[in-house]
């Protein structure tokens, strides 16, 4: 994407009827343009952060008129903010109309008829970017504010977009730059053999620098799981419930429900909120040694798929038929494959069902009736704390961008040899470089040094036309 300073125009609403639609334009012309329009008050005499009632008239010939009339196209308000205080940083126009499609159409086509061009998606925030209303990470925090689904998303993207994580990133690379002019200095008195650097302070700051950002890296696990949520594996024998468990926790009727083993052939996925944090529910065929048919063999093998790429795994059994030794068979399949799960036995409302067998094993066994939909919330604030533990509780900035967590991954990798050239006594020459290639990585995360066009017109090109 090439920055160019014309005039844009495109629509900031959801296409399709509404009540009310929003037209934006932002660019040096951007007044000039509305103001031969509109049929109100003078827009280039208006003061900026200002509202306009009047008319959005057509001035061209009308069929069979023997003379150009002024014609009325909507009656709209006009939001006005002149630069440098606005979204772009721009003049910039809104014309709030009403939401019929075919009259917003003819809004923009009078505005590209009046020398504004068509936006491309995400170039009103690229200008914002670009024009130092913002940073690149704050930038991509309005894409993802725009995408939030959930109460966490929202939260840790609005974090980001008041510039929490520019502000670490701020802090940490101030205090390397500080150093890193005095190394620069050193260089300059090369031959006199001075040192202006404390180099036991410097591998002081390297640690401190190192310890945070491997807690920004660590934290992208948790981002992830608050930006797309968990997915959850609702595993087990064939009839212990799976379906029945995923209809109650939904509250409804999802699943079908049958008495005949093997009914579920192929996976369900639903989502479920839990305390402002998305959940993937996905319910699988049921787990047995000899299936059927080929059909159910099909979905006894995605079932494990599923299980092993689950961000945690329920592994449901039926509580009158289940012996604690199958119990056991599960978890050590669990453990080998690294998972995180709960153990939850179903059915405690029938006569047969026991809690004794279950009870000295760790973690210790929940126990639900999905059918009368008993404790199914215990098993929510497990699936909740099995995850979140708390972690969201904090101040601390989570990574939710997987391009920040390539970066940051870098960054820990410059100051390693760093401090490994430190270790070894390097001289300033010869860490400089590292430093330099440390800063330009923290710099590129909130785009302090210039980023590449081909990475700009990525980021912007994921946002939707009129943002």
């Amino acid at each position: 994407m090439q920055f160019n300073d014309d005039t844009i125009v495109a629509l900031a609403t959801p296409p399709g009827p509404g009540a009310i639609g929003v037209i934006r334009l932002s660019g040096r012309d951007a007044i000039r343009m509305v103001n031969g329009i509109f049929s109100g008050k003078d827009l280039e005499a208006a003061a900026g952060h200002t509202l306009h009632f009047g008319r959005i008239v057509d001035h061209s010939m009308q069929p069979g008129a023997a003379a150009a009339e002024e014609v009325t196209v909507d009656e709209v308000v006009v939001s006005l903010f002149r630069a440098p205080r606005s979204y772009t940083g721009e003049d910039v126009i809104e014309i709030s109309g009403h939401g019929s499609p075919y009259i917003l159409q003819r809004i923009i086509e009078h505005c590209v008829r009046a020398g504004a061009r068509l936006a491309r998606p995400g170039e009103f925030t690229q200008r914002a970017f670009l024009n130092g209303k913002m940073d690149l990470a704050q930038a991509e925090a309005v894409a993802d504010l725009i995408a939030a689904d959930s109460r966490a998303a929202q939260e840790a993207a609005l974090k980001q977009l008041r510039g929490g994580f520019s502000g670490d990133l701020k802090e940490l690379r101030e205090q390397l730059i500080n150093f890193a002019a005095l190394i620069e200095l050193e260089l300059d008195f090369s031959e006199e053999d001075v040192e202006f650097a404390d180099r036991e302070q410097f591998i002081r700051l390297i640690d401190h620098i190192g310890r945070n950002v491997q807690r920004l890296i660590d934290s992208f696990s948790l981002g992830n799981v608050v930006k797309n949520g968990v997915s959850v594996a609702i595993i087990g024998k064939p009839n212990a419930g799976k379906s029945t468990l995923l209809n109650a926790l939904l509250n409804e009727e999802r699943a079908i429900v049958s008495d005949i083993a093997g009914t579920t052939r192929d996976t369900i996925e639903e989502v479920l909120n839990i305390r402002g944090v998305l959940f993937r529910l996905i319910d699988t065929a049921g787990i047995r040694e000899h299936a059927a048919d080929e059909i159910e063999q099909i979905g006894v093998g995605r079932s494990y798929e599923k299980m092993r790429n689950a961000d945690v795994v329920v592994y449901l059994f039926d509580a009158t038929d289940t012996t604690p030794q199958e119990v056991l068979q599960q978890q050590q399949l669990f453990g080998s494959e690294g998972l995180k799960y709960i153990l939850v036995a179903n059915k405690m409302d029938h006569p047969a069902a026991g809690r004794a067998p279950f009870e000295g094993i760790t973690p210790p066994v929940l126990f639900i009736s999905a059918k009368e939909k008993q404790h199914t919330d215990t098993l929510k604030d497990a699936l909740y704390d099995t995850i979140i533990a708390g972690k969201l509780n904090t101040d601390q900035t989570i990574i939710t961008n997987a391009r920040h967590h390539e970066a940051l991954q870098k960054v820990a990798g410059c100051l390693e040899d760093i401090r490994r050239g430190m270790d070894n006594r390097l001289s300033g020459d010869l860490l400089a470089p590292d430093i330099r290639r440390c800063l330009y990585y923290l710099g590129e995360i909130t785009g302090q040094v210039e980023v590449d066009r081909d990475i700009l017109g990525t980021i912007f090109g994921k946002f939707c036309i009129g943002k």
